[in-house]
């Protein structure tokens, strides 16, 4: 194997224990929050030494912060009616598949302030991207508005596990929210 070889392998072989560590420590995050998330349950359910996971995210607040960083989500664009679709689509994306990362950080925020400031600037750039597709004078009202309510389905699915969001089946969901979010977003007038 040629020298570049060799590198191009321990850098996938970093790249793919750095995804295992990242992958277990948003699971043990979104189930235990941080307070009772330790750097040896992380280690141990990625399968490495716990030294590794420090060699790699430094502390346990960066490795948090890692995995809050973990699932950016795309911008938001276009007319309101597409701006709809979109947090529609990305809404049942989330109701389907647990979306572990941003879990972690809904369940540590209240508790944890790196979870508090991770999580308010994520939905800061979030009502940012929506205030400026919403053509009304009160744009940043409608798009906390918006924000709170998609926020409050993911958390009454996935963490409070409401048996009626848990059992529905995403499309109903969003179908139930359609005419709250094209009325909030400007996209019926």
């Amino acid at each position: 194997m040629t020298e570049a070889g060799a590198r191009v392998t321990r850098a996938e072989r970093r790249r793919r224990t750095e995804a295992r560590i990242l992958a277990a420590a948003a699971r043990l995050f979104a189930e235990s929050g941080y307070a009772d998330t330790t750097i040896r349950a992380v280690a141990a359910a990625a399968g490495v030494n716990p030294g590794l996971v420090m060699h790699y995210f430094g502390s346990k607040e960066e490795l948090f912060l890692s995995v809050a960083r973990a699932r950016p989500s795309g911008p938001l664009g276009g007319e309101p009616e597409q701006v709809v679709e979109q947090m529609l689509d990305r809404l049942a994306a989330s109701m389907a598949d647990e979306p572990v990362e941003s879990l972690a950080v809904l369940r540590s925020m209240l508790t944890h302030p790196g979870a508090s400031d991770a999580a308010a600037e994520g939905a800061a750039r979030y009502r940012a991207q929506l205030a400026e597709a919403i053509p009304a004078a009160d744009a940043g009202v409608r798009a906390a508005l918006i924000s709170a309510v998609l926020i409050g389905v993911i958390l009454g699915r996935h963490l409070l596990k409401l048996e009626e969001l848990r059992d529905a089946p995403p499309e109903q969901i969003a179908e139930l929210l359609r005419p709250c979010l094209r009325s909030l977003t400007g996209a019926d007038g």
